[in-house]
């Protein structure tokens, strides 16, 4: 017991020094392909009709506030297509009015019939079959443009001939408190993972709150076909099954985004968090390996330091691991932060990377089946 007990620090040791270099294998190799990423790389895409599709079920409040700037975007020919699926709020009554002001909005009822399987993707297919247009983007009841050239922004993704899918961003409003700071920079971490990985060559997801992709591939999908069965899933496991190295490109400028509020209370955060990461099971083999590599490592980095600190300090060893991780996520998160309206989070980084690696494992830890989840 005592060789064994004197031969722990060591293996630990050991361990600190792995999960360190598979961090920044990932921050210097994928990551930083976001950080060195430049807008308008493919070139000028002509500016192609598009129809904005948004599935809202009683969201007469943030329609009111937040459907306006969408029909007002600064863009020569789309359409905005709402589908009020079974709301009882008022919603069918503004949008009756909302119709009247904006000649481009177009309305899809869904009433309640016990025939349909509905909820969100029965909502997302029937507006994609109203769309008149080839190119379709996508994003909530609950969001807004962060500029009137949001439309033009993302479609230029298809500047590339290429191009089927494109994947933005869609920060969340910063608010005082421990929780918007959490919840910004778990959104910030998501982001900066599917979209360097799509960058790098392999586009696992996307978030339904800033996504476009064209009616064909939906339709040679068979739209959510494969994953029916499951009441999430409408964005990224799309993407998951849909995209590929060749058809799947970004927009990543400020005024490609869109922007939310955050959720106010834990439990509410916690339930909204269960039914997107249920789904996450249904990816490709390749993306949960890579995707649960990198968040191994940082647990087990953590882990190891803290425990390291305790029963055999060596500050030279654990001040250039630590110090090494830090320096090159501080230096690649940054200006991806910046971008995303979390830079003033990032003086905070080591803290809310802890926090978030301490979620990644207690989330995984008790999963939840995405047959029990909700859309509304």
């Amino acid at each position: 017991m005592e060789i064994e007990l004197q031969s722990l620090p060591g293996l630990l040791y050991l361990l600190l020094f792995a999960a360190t270099l598979v961090q920044l294998a990932y921050y210097l190799f994928i990551y930083r392909k976001l950080f060195s990423y430049r807008e308008g790389e493919d070139g000028e895409a002509p500016m192609q009709p598009v129809s904005v599709i948004v599935a809202a079920r009683n969201e007469a409040g943030n329609l009111e506030s937040y459907l306006p700037a969408i029909l007002t975007q600064d863009y020569p020919d789309f359409e905005v297509i709402v589908v009020n699926d079974r709301s009882y709020d008022g919603t069918a009554e503004l949008l009756k009015e909302l119709k009247e002001q904006y000649p481009g909005l177009r309305v899809v009822d869904i009433p309640e019939n016990d025939k349909y399987r509905q909820g969100k993707k029965f909502a997302l297919t029937m507006g994609v079959k109203a769309a008149a247009h080839e190119l379709l983007l996508f994003t909530d009841a609950d969001c807004r443009p962060l500029s009137p050239f949001w439309i033009k922004n993302m479609q230029r993704g298809y500047a590339h001939a290429g191009t089927e899918i494109v994947l933005g961003a869609s920060p969340y409003e910063k608010r005082k408190g421990l929780l918007n700071a959490f919840i910004r920079y778990e959104t910030f971490y998501t982001a900066i993972n599917y979209l360097s990985f799509a960058l790098a060559g392999m586009p696992y997801m996307g978030v339904g709150r800033n996504l476009s992709y064209k009616k064909s591939l939906f339709f040679k999908q068979k739209g959510f076909a494969s994953h029916l069965h499951l009441r999430s899933g409408d964005d990224d496991l799309f993407v998951n099954r849909a995209a590929d190295s060749g058809n799947t490109r970004i927009a990543f400028s400020r005024e490609s985004q869109t922007v939310s509020k955050a959720e106010l209370t834990w439990g509410d955060y916690i339930r909204q968090k269960r039914r997107h990461q249920s789904v996450g099971k249904y990816y490709r083999g390749k993306h949960k390996f890579f995707l649960s590599l990198h968040a191994c490592a940082a647990i087990l980095f953590y882990a190891c330091l803290f425990t390291l600190s305790g029963i055999a300090w060596d500050p030279v060893f654990l001040g250039v691991a630590a110090g090494s991780k830090w320096l090159v996520q501080y230096i690649v998160f940054r200006p991806v932060m910046k971008r995303m309206k979390a830079g003033d989070l990032w003086l905070f980084l080591p803290f809310l990377d802890l926090l978030y690696h301490i979620y990644i494992l207690i989330m995984n830890l008790t999963p939840t089946s995405p047959e029990n989840v909700q859309w509304k």
